[in-house]
């Protein structure tokens, strides 16, 4: 029979990955990660949008050009308008349909009087009348407004996830899923932040989609470890890490394939819709859709289930159980030394393997059977007879004094 593939093993179940054994090397891969996130949080901090701190959105039509000829644009025309240097220039994004589509640049805030010497200046550069040029100011109190309500939001789902994982489960595996969904939350803010992606509302609401997606991988998980958990401690066949690993590789391709099918459109709108077409809009929600659900799926594999093995295995009923089936299969192993040792001498003996010749005065150690006194020695000593031509008598019957049970007379 034909040895099955991994991709034939992995549906069903049999690809017997070392994922929950390997927790160790996963929680120090996610600490690093961890690190580095919180590092460029210090280092770099984010790239806010102007909704969060505050500017000022210069809209124009978009027959002038392409998104770079507006940005360059509206770079030039702060410069023929006066304003510092330093004023921070967005990318432009496109905004409507091809009837009546329009770029927004985004820039630092501006005075009423900056914002109008700006708009004449870009309508002599780009020659459009000025009516078709407009600006709109934001303050950064309406994100602010927004990340509170955010923060709210995110409480209060907690709160609920861990009351219905509790009652579902048990807490320790509410504390796995939830520490795995703010892993999950860290881990993309830090992406947020090394690549310098424009946190704008769109963000926000990418995070809080990717919530219910990483909850929803993780129950699916632990719906199965407690399927194959229910009664382990009354019987010694597996530990709890080995019966969590097996649910691991049973949901595994599951997880894969939601993952995917997740992954394939949100990847479109991300490098489709935003890399090819433009539509900078999409790009914000699109990246944290993208790394949220790929790492929502890796956290619940790698993270979730291996620290739910290392909270049960510190619950004393789990760790006698653990204890019982290791000391059982280390009696097992033992048992079958000592069985495989006399079968190879049994062999031996019966093959007529040449031995040492023992004196018949030498006693046999106690507790040996029959012949143990001639089976003592490790090597032949030169010119002794095999064993067995000893053991039979002159006529060829069995029954010599080789063969006498350890209790009968001796025949002077």
């Amino acid at each position: 029979m034909a040895k099955s593939g991994l991709a034939d093993r992995l549906y069903r179940g049999e690809a017997n990955l070392n994922i929950v054994g390997r927790r160790n090397t996963w929680f120090i891969a996610v600490a690093i990660m961890v690190l580095v996130a919180l590092g460029s949080f210090l280092i770099r901090d984010f790239h806010l949008g102007i909704e969060f701190s505050g500017g000022t959105q210069i809209i124009m039509p978009a027959s002038i050009g392409s998104q770079t000829d507006a940005q360059n644009a509206v770079q030039r025309a702060l410069e023929t308008a006066g304003v510092q240097k330093d004023t921070q220039v967005s990318a432009a994004q496109r905004v409507g349909n091809a009837t009546d589509a329009t770029y927004s640049v985004r820039t630092s805030s501006l005075s009423q009087e900056q914002s109008s010497a700006v708009k004449a200046a870009l309508a002599t550069d780009l020659g459009v009348p000025p009516e078709q040029i407009s600006d709109n100011r934001v303050s950064a109190a309406w994100g602010g407004q927004v990340t509170r309500q955010a923060l709210i939001g995110l409480g209060i789902f907690l709160v609920l996830v861990m009351a219905y994982l509790v009652i579902r489960f048990e807490w320790r595996m509410a504390v796995a899923s939830v520490s795995s969904l703010l892993l999950d939350l860290v881990l993309t803010a830090g992406v947020y932040s090394l690549v310098g992606f424009e946190v704008t509302p769109s963000t926000v609401i990418g995070f809080l989609t990717i919530l219910g997606f990483s909850l929803y991988d993780v129950v699916v998980v632990f719906d199965k470890v407690q399927e194959n958990t229910r009664g382990i401690t009354a019987s010694s066949s597996q530990t709890y890490a080995e019966a969590t690993n097996l649910a691991v590789n049973q949901t595994l391709m599951r997880s894969i394939n939601t993952g995917l099918v997740a992954l394939l459109p949100v990847g479109g709108l991300l490098f489709i819709g935003a890399g090819l077409l433009g539509a900078g809009t999409l790009k914000d929600l699109g990246l944290v859709l993208f790394v949220g659900m790929g790492l929502g799926v890796l956290s619940s594999i790698m993270f979730a289930s291996p620290l739910l093995t290392a909270l049960k295995d510190r619950e004393p009923r789990i760790k006698a159980h653990n204890a019982r089936v290791l000391a059982r299969r280390a009696a097992a192993r033992s048992g079958d030394v000592a069985q495989q040792g006399e079968r190879k001498r049994a062999a031996a003996g019966g093959k007529s393997a040449p031995v040492t010749e023992v004196p018949a005065d030498v006693p046999a150690p106690a507790g040996a059977g029959p012949g143990a006194g001639a089976l003592a020695g490790s090597a032949p000593r030169p010119g002794a007879r095999p064993t067995g031509n000893r053991n039979t008598n002159r006529g060829g019957r069995p029954g010599g004094a080789g063969n006498r049970p350890s209790g009968g007379k001796k025949r002077r």
